[in-house]
């Protein structure tokens, strides 16, 4: 008999246990259903934000010269050949020297010409002096003396001309980009070698026609090369094409740079950034930024009244641990910065205090 009571006691306390566990398990369960996302908030506010614009761009030689013969001829020797440095006044082509032969025996009989033409010259005036000769003789024989005078002034410009075209150097200081010929070769249309001048170097980028009226001559410029990676480089605006492409609607802009070391080849790519002038924005911490899954877009919560709003919002630049915002966002407003993974638009939240 007592063993029956107590088998009793027992089925008894624990329906009694079964019952006070699922009167706490509800009561917890209704907590949860209770309890509201919690959030932190910052208040954001307008400021003046630098407008920086980037633009893809190429870099371009200053000068570039073309070394070539003014007549056919024979090239003898080549000093360079392509990629080098060259110093102006530097040697770089030597060719057959025959045509400046031949030019020095010319110059030689004009000057012999002249020699004869100007003692005939001096005896008809010295006979005119004394009446032994007529003032035409002595006019032909001026003019005959004129002429001997510029034949001898041709033949030294010819044979000037041809030393020049035998021994070419570099006009400017800059360094080789092409080379059309090899030793033996004669001379043709193409030029002998391609001087271009890289220091500075010219850096070439088309700018929307929407911006026209903020870009200037003198606007400093900050220019990057994928080559140097985070290396930054400064020029400054020096050319802006007086007119605008009518088909892609932009217009030229050149930026002249310092390339003391020659760092910087023609031909490279590059990323020019100006500053074109300040507005005022919004600006809110990266961490208020949510990226939407699955598109480009970006939305921020804002908190008022004790709830939280969903906004779509543009972003401008970012500014280290900020973004700008170019619209979505009112001065003012309270954004959230931590908590949105549990947030819905219109929830309820509670504040981190």
């Amino acid at each position: 008999m007592i063993k029956y009571n107590i088998t009793i006691l027992s089925v008894a306390a624990l329906f009694a246990s079964a019952g006070l566990l699922s009167c706490s398990s509800d009561k917890k369960g209704g907590e949860q259903k209770d309890e509201k996302p919690v959030v932190k908030v910052e208040t954001v506010s307008q400021r003046l934000v630098d407008q920086l614009a980037t633009y893809t761009a190429t870099v371009e030689a200053d000068i570039v010269n073309n070394i070539s013969s003014s007549t056919p001829n024979r090239i003898k020797q080549i000093t360079v050949d392509e990629g080098m440095l060259v110093s102006a006044g530097q040697v770089l082509v030597v060719l057959d020297d025959v045509n400046a032969v031949n030019y020095q025996t010319q110059v030689e009989n004009a000057k012999a010409n002249l020699r004869n033409v100007q003692t005939n010259y001096d005896r008809a005036l010295e006979l005119f002096k004394i009446g032994g000769g007529t003032k035409q003789n002595v006019d032909q024989m001026e003019t005959q003396l004129i002429n001997a005078k510029n034949s001898l002034a041709a033949a030294e410009r010819t044979l000037r001309n041809s030393k020049e075209n035998t021994v070419l150097t570099a006009p400017i200081s800059g360094v080789v980009t092409a080379r059309n010929y090899d030793p033996g070769d004669m001379t043709s249309n193409l030029p002998i070698l391609t001087i271009a001048k890289v220091n500075p170097v010219k850096i070439v980028t088309n700018i929307p026609e929407s911006e026209l009226s903020k870009v200037n001559k003198g606007m400093p410029a900050e220019i990057h090369f994928d080559t140097y990676g985070d290396t930054s480089f400064a020029g400054i605006i020096t050319m802006i094409a007086p007119t605008v492409n009518a088909q892609s609607r932009t217009f030229g802009v050149e930026i002249t740079m310092p390339n003391s070391d020659s760092r910087v080849l023609p031909g490279m790519f590059g990323r020019v950034t100006l500053n074109l002038g300040q507005s005022e924005h919004v600006v809110v911490p990266d961490k208020a930024v949510i990226k939407m899954p699955g598109a480009g877009a970006h939305y921020v919560y804002t908190y008022a009244d004790g709830k939280v709003k969903y906004n779509k919002v543009e972003l401008g630049q970012r500014l280290g641990d900020s973004y700008e915002i170019l619209s979505g966002i009112e001065n003012g407003a309270s954004v959230v910065i931590s908590g949105q993974s549990k947030l819905s638009n219109g929830a309820e939240v509670t504040l981190v205090k």
